[in-house]
């Protein structure tokens, strides 16, 4: 983001004047668009309020803006008549559409880490630099040449990396399938938004965990599904829970993440996973299993998936490299039925021809190559050490006010507050102190948890960012 110069002669205020002034010429801001407020304004350029009040009264004296009461500042539409009399109402096309914007909350974390690099991100899902196979997959690059033909690849996914993942997903997880059964996609939102858009109808029902990621993707408002909580305690979901839904309202899917669950980290019973096949089988559900997390184990191996169990293809299973090795890579896969990978493969087509094939190639080798096992290791141990970290700093700092039951594997803490605090004034005085994090009511749930991510920030800042969480959640008491 562009950033006035401290160091130049030119003024500050002038500075914003031209740069605001050379956006609205190339047409970034239309005549009639609104502009930024004064305060959002000065908070993403870094400077006092007044320094943007003078630019737009700069820009004001030109012509260039006006100002209404109650209305803001807008990009005049008569300036010298040189502009159009008719232009598009932009405003209201960005308000319309069926496809639906991100939450407010996440909208407001990625400003505040977008505007402040500074921050301390503990609301990220991915991983931190120090835990991305940056050097082996530079190694494995200067080891291999990448010929092949860079056109249009097949539109199920790259065939040695699907070919690549039969293995990996049997030996790993305990999955036997072929590459024809195997669709790869750009990560797990991506597999659920094809699923969402193609495999269900808008007023179709589903289910899906509470609290649950899936609350924090509006795709499925967006496709007009109608959605149904199943709580989830210490034990996962009760699948009794779902033959209710079924005979209430007749959901036609369920969405689930078995394996450290995110954002509880509970792992759903043995029992239940029996009960739930009955249930399913009984009811001719299809389950769509979401499992990025499995590999993260720390101590002991995560449960095999429900598709490991799944002899009736009734589960419908996606997977993703960007918990274990690199989100930039923008590689994960679905495990479904020869006809839904097909039906899914040809949307997907429509929407851009494919993936890039470089990435696919990478990935092909890194899950084959004597890098990856030790990777794995690596990236366990140092997961569960940054865990270790934070439950340490959170029993330090706030003993009296946070609980929270950790968790064997996954990225993330999920806490409740002994404290009645409003979440978005909580984020507020959060960011204000340097820290973000995600509220828990993004992820369906009921007010007073947060999630903490211990997988984003670097070692030496988990404490510090701690200890800022800390200080804004005791200026409520």
């Amino acid at each position: 983001m562009w950033k006035p110069d401290r160091h130049s002669k030119k003024p500050l205020y002038e500075q914003i004047a031209d740069h605001l002034e050379t956006r609205i010429s190339y047409g970034e801001f239309p005549p009639g668009s609104l502009l930024p407020s004064e305060r959002k304004l000065a908070e993403q350029l870094g400077v006092n309020r007044s320094t943007v009040v003078l630019a737009f009264a700069e820009l004001r004296s030109m012509g260039i803006i006006e100002s209404r009461t109650g209305s803001g500042t807008r990009v005049s539409t008569s300036k010298w008549g040189a502009l159009p009399k008719h232009t598009p109402n932009w405003s209201r096309y960005a308000e319309g559409g069926s496809f639906l914007p991100n939450l407010p909350f996440m909208r407001k974390i990625r400003e505040a880490l977008t505007r402040q690099t500074s921050l301390i991100d503990m609301a990220s899902g991915e991983l931190s630099g120090d835990l991305a196979p940056i050097e082996e997959i530079a190694a494995l690059m200067s080891e291999h040449r990448y010929t092949s033909y860079l056109g249009y690849d097949n539109p199920q996914g790259y065939i040695p990396l699907r070919q690549a993942l039969v293995q990996y997903l049997a030996d790993y997880r305990g999955i036997h399938t072929t590459e024809s059964s195997i669709m790869i996609t750009s990560g797990s939102q991506q597999s659920l938004y094809l699923i969402t858009q193609c495999l269900l109808s808008p007023g179709d029902a589903v289910a899906i965990e509470d609290p649950s990621y899936c609350y924090s993707l509006p795709m499925f408002q967006s496709a007009g599904l109608r959605l149904f909580r199943l709580p989830v305690d210490q034990h996962g979901v009760c699948p009794e829970d779902i033959r209710s839904l079924y005979k209430k309202h007749r959901i036609k899917m369920v969405f689930m993440n078995p394996n450290f669950q995110n954002p509880t980290g509970t792992v759903l019973s043995m029992e239940r996973r029996k009960q739930l096949f009955d249930v399913a089988s009984e009811l001719g559900l299809p389950i769509v299993e979401d499992d990025p997390f499995s590999l993260t184990a720390y101590e002991t191996a995560a449960p095999e998936p429900l598709k490991a169990m799944d002899s009736n293809g009734s589960i419908l299973y996606i997977g993703s490299f960007s918990k274990i090795a690199a989100s930039g890579l923008r590689i994960g896969w679905m495990v479904a039925p020869q006809s839904i990978v097909e039906r899914l493969a040809d949307a997907r087509q429509q929407m851009d021809f494919g993936l890039s094939v470089i990435p696919q190639q990478v990935a092909a080798q890194f899950i084959k190559s004597s890098y990856f096992q030790p990777h794995l290791e690596r990236l366990r141990m140092q997961l569960q050490f940054k865990k270790d970290l934070m439950v340490e700093a959170l029993q330090k700092e706030l003993p009296d006010l946070v609980t929270w039951t950790a968790p064997h594997g996954g990225l993330h803490l999920w806490c409740k507050l002994q404290l009645e605090v409003p979440d978005g004034r909580l984020l507020e005085e959060a960011v204000k102190r340097g820290v973000v994090f995600v509220p828990g009511s993004v992820y369906g749930s009921d007010a007073g948890y947060v999630r903490l991510t211990y997988a984003r920030p670097k070692t030496e800042e988990i404490a510090t960012g701690i200890a800022r969480f800390a200080e804004a959640l005791r200026s409520f008491q």
